[in-house]
């Protein structure tokens, strides 16, 4: 993940983009756009997918490492684990990697008490199946309470959040459509 940057700087200088332009197609500003392609500056993943839009790219596309090599097993001394720059979640990657992958399989580790601020919406589908703890998923407003061995499935383009209500660390098993990492 540390050479996102310099994805975006060469995505972008093959489209024959300015950074003016990158910003335009994007909503960021042109100096926040110039410290990511510096690596001066973190990047959330909502500013990394309007980026990935403009430039006409999954955003997956920022996280592939080699799209020749196949794995198919991950054992766990090998997966990697990350947060985002808004998020408290910690995100670990279960998936193999091989070319035309269609799910993003991830544990996500909630934190005590965390509670999404806004609810999302996006095309695609999404599945959890609670490991450890509890969650409260709510879709386009109507609350789920889930527990350990409870799962919900649903389409990504109804509004939704997610929190924790408990005092530990909630453990959730996240597969979701299309790929996000």
């Amino acid at each position: 993940m540390e050479d996102i940057h310099l994805k975006i700087k060469a995505l972008r200088q093959e489209q024959s983009l300015t950074l003016k332009d990158l910003s335009e197609k994007t909503g960021l500003s042109l100096s926040f756009l110039s410290q990511i392609e510096r690596g001066a500056s973190s990047l959330s993943i909502t500013s990394l997918k309007k980026i990935a839009d403009a430039l006409q790219i999954p955003i997956n596309y920022f996280f592939v490492e080699d799209e020749e090599h196949q794995q198919f097993v991950v054992y766990k001394q090998h997966r990697h684990s990350f947060t985002t720059k808004q998020g408290s979640q910690v995100y670990t990657r279960v998936n193999g990697t091989f070319t035309g992958r269609k799910l993003e399989p991830i544990v996500v580790t909630l934190p005590p008490y965390m509670n999404e601020s806004h609810p999302f919406s996006h095309n695609g589908e999404e599945f959890y199946y609670v490991l450890e703890g509890e969650v409260i998923v709510t879709i386009d407003q109507e609350k789920y309470h889930l527990r350990a061995g409870d799962t919900i499935h649903y389409p990504s383009y109804l509004r939704h959040h997610w929190e924790n209500p408990l005092p530990t660390e909630t453990i959730v098993l996240s597969i979701v459509t299309p790929l996000i990492f």
